[in-house]
């Protein structure tokens, strides 16, 4: 099979350095031999079809102004594998920040967040590094940015290693800062250092631990409650009944990673109970959709191995 690719000025970020992506290719799919010469590539052996379409996909990537290196054509692979196209995984933009482009890297992730443009509570279940939270401050800045909403609420419970807030020093922001650290650092990813304390001294971002979201009204607001798991039932209801006009929900959670007393979890069994209901809708993740360095992807897909075998 040969492909021929339109300019030869596509044919480096296509090739990689001393061919390194057609080797990367060859290596995932044993029994196929790829050639270029000039603007031409010439494929044989099995699998033939899914590397031409990995390769096609390439091309509308680059075309688009995307570099392609090791990270993005490994997930390129993976998508091609499970009969997802790359081009319109990768080239959906969330938001541009501080000169970059933030997209989704994997079909799970692009799911994730066209759920959360149409929705009005959306739940992100699955393993840690599937970008859950990163990706939903992403869309609580763009949907800001835009006016959808006027204010961003950021809230989690306080459920870490046994300790509660009391026990830590400070006053509230102090306390409340180990638990949300993780929002916080993904809001300085999308926003300026100085924009950020604005937000917060303006109110227009505000940050608190779950308990605060008790017996108020959250309008025209996009709210992400994290770590959801260490929610108990009767939290997370309190929660979902706080929701007023013009909001937006996004809770994220890893069910692998329960710490709250008992084990009694407010994310647990939800899906069977609010699965049917019209502006909810569940979004699972699994080890193909961290983007953090492969070995964490190995270390989920272990850990997935060691429950099965124990019939969990």
């Amino acid at each position: 099979m040969k492909i021929s690719v339109p300019g030869n000025h596509l044919m480096p970020g296509l090739l990689g350095e001393r061919d390194a992506h057609l080797r990367a290719i060859e290596a995932a799919f044993p029994g196929v031999s790829i050639h270029a010469r000039g603007n031409e590539i010439s494929i044989k052996g099995e699998s033939t079809g899914q590397v031409a379409a990995l390769i096609e996909e390439m091309v509308v990537l680059l075309e688009r102004g995307h570099l392609i290196d090791g990270a993005s054509l490994g997930r390129s692979i993976d998508m091609i594998r499970a009969d997802e196209r790359p081009s319109e995984v990768l080239s959906s933009e969330v938001l541009r920040s501080k000169g970059r482009s933030i997209r989704p890297k994997s079909a799970g992730q692009k799911r994730y967040i066209d759920a959360i443009a149409k929705n009005v509570i959306t739940f992100g279940v699955g393993p840690a590094g599937t970008g859950k939270s990163w990706l939903a401050v992403a869309m609580a800045v763009k949907a800001l940015h835009a006016k959808e909403v006027s204010r961003i609420i950021l809230t989690r419970p306080a459920v870490e290693a046994g300790e509660r807030l009391g026990f830590l020093p400070g006053d509230l922001m102090a306390k409340v800062d180990p638990y949300l650290r993780p929002l916080y650092d993904a809001l300085h990813d999308m926003v300026e250092v100085d924009g950020v304390e604005r937000l917060l001294e303006r109110g227009t971002v505000e940050v608190a631990p779950l308990a605060f979201m008790r017996g108020r009204t959250l309008n025209n607001a996009f709210i992400i409650l994290d770590e959801a798991q260490n929610t108990t039932p009767e939290q997370m209801k309190m929660f979902l009944t706080r929701i007023g006009f013009g909001s937006r929900v996004v809770v994220t959670g890893d069910l692998t990673q329960i710490d709250v007393q008992g084990g009694r979890s407010g994310l647990l069994k939800l899906e069977k109970i609010l699965g049917d209901i019209e502006g909810i809708e569940f979004i699972h993740f699994g080890s193909r959709d961290v983007v953090r360095h492969k070995i964490v992807q190995d270390i989920v897909d272990a850990y997935e191995r060691d429950d099965a075998n124990r019939g969990h």
